[in-house]
């Protein structure tokens, strides 16, 4: 395959719509920053009980997806899948794109995001807080390495390796993001190895679905062809994935119903926890499984783009959702803190934490993707990140395998 790369344009009133709309998401995004920070967090849902908010499940899932981004990257290097090696520049491009928004969201969110230079200079290395500040620029650096075998002839001789470290990093990442709560065992909601593999799995797919939507939006909005047969095969795997990561949910829950100390809270996510349980099974398991699942393993189906666009999107709002119940479902259910006794006290044992998300949260946590979506937007418009053609005849007829 010669594959004849080039940067978008960007001369059009509609990029710079575009480009505009997503600065002033992002400038929200800020101004709710600010306003949370110069009134604290008694202007959030927040409390101090529920110390993690809606910022939270944007950021966690921005995280997430960035290292599922780079699957198209690291399916062409690492499995010689020669197919996917069109798509893989854009793959590293919006990888280092969610990662940069999740952080911003992330450390405007800390309360004191100035502070952030404590963080990056002080180490506890008991907690997983710190090894993870060197997993995000550890990714950023492999993943930038990677690239630039891809964008410059001098270096890719290394691209294989590049590669190889790009993808071994990116599950070292997921793990530590998934350890950040299977290591917190005074959350019975949260306590579990299997989070680690389970976050890996939720990457593959929330990435995936990501990029999908950002290369048929960036193909149609430049006007270049797009075939069938790459989108067909990207669906499919994305259907895989989507199915993968079910079977995990299913396999942690049941492991939880197993032992008896997990009852209770597994009560509470999958029967009586309100919006908890709701969010559960409508929004994770229904719309952001099951439907997308129908939809990419029907061939008919899958290839109608606006269907493919609607499980993309379906696999989006799945993934918040089962971020919501884990991040603020977990926090909800009250701590078992002396296990076989019942304690009474005015600072609300045994009750179930209210949390209601306000306008500045949600501002702050799209003011991340907006962050993610303009890297995105100018990097293709700088540098050569996209092929002139995608169409089937182009991209060869591994595409169609």
């Amino acid at each position: 395959m010669q594959i004849a790369y080039r940067e978008v344009e960007g001369r059009s009133p509609r990029y710079w719509a575009l480009l505009g709309i997503i600065g002033l998401i992002a400038l929200l995004g800020l101004g709710a920053a600010y306003y949370m920070e110069h009134h604290g967090h008694i202007v959030t849902g927040m409390t101090n009980q529920i110390v993690w908010g809606m910022p939270h499940v944007f950021a966690v899932f921005l995280i997430v997806a960035a290292s599922g981004a780079l699957n198209a990257a690291s399916i062409a290097t690492v499995f010689g899948k020669s197919a996917y090696k069109p798509l893989a520049r854009l793959s590293g491009l919006v990888a280092v794109a969610l990662l940069a928004g999740g952080l911003m969201v992330l450390m405007l969110d800390l309360g004191r995001p100035d502070r952030v230079i404590v963080a990056a200079t002080y180490y506890n290395f008991k907690s997983v807080f710190a090894w993870n500040v060197f997993l995000y620029t550890g990714f950023f650096t492999f993943v930038a390495l990677y690239l630039w075998t891809m964008m410059d002839n001098s270096v890719a001789a290394y691209g294989k390796y590049a590669g190889f470290a790009a993808f071994i990093w990116r599950l070292i990442l997921t793990t530590g993001t998934g350890s950040i709560f299977g290591f917190l065992v005074a959350r019975e909601a949260y306590s579990s190895a299997l989070l680690a593999p389970m976050f890996i799995i939720f990457s593959f797919s929330y990435g995936m679905a990501v990029y999908l939507l950002i290369l048929i939006a960036a193909y149609a909005w430049t006007g270049r062809p797009l075939g069938d047969a790459i989108l067909h095969r990207l669906g499919r795997l994305l259907g895989w994935f989507v199915a993968a990561a079910l079977y995990f949910v299913v396999v942690f829950h049941m492991t939880n119903l197993y032992f008896t100390k997990y009852h209770g809270v597994e009560r509470f996510i999958l029967v009586e926890g309100g919006i908890y349980t709701q969010m559960f099974w409508i929004g994770q398991v229904l719309l952001g499984s099951v439907v997308p699942m129908l939809i990419l393993f029907n061939g008919k189906l899958r290839a109608s783009r606006g269907l493919l666009v609607t499980a993309c999107l379906l696999v989006v709002l799945g993934g918040l959702a089962q971020m919501y119940v884990t991040i603020i479902g977990g926090q909800a259910y009250p701590l078992d803190i002396f296990p076989g006794w019942e304690e009474r006290s005015s600072f609300f044992d045994g009750v179930v934490h209210p949390y209601h998300p306000s306008l500045p949260e949600f501002l702050l946590g799209l003011g991340g993707v907006a962050v993610a979506l303009a890297i995105v937007t100018i990097g293709v418009k700088v540098l050569r990140f996209l092929p002139e053609s995608l169409a089937d005849a182009d991209v060869g007829p591994h595409a169609a395998g």
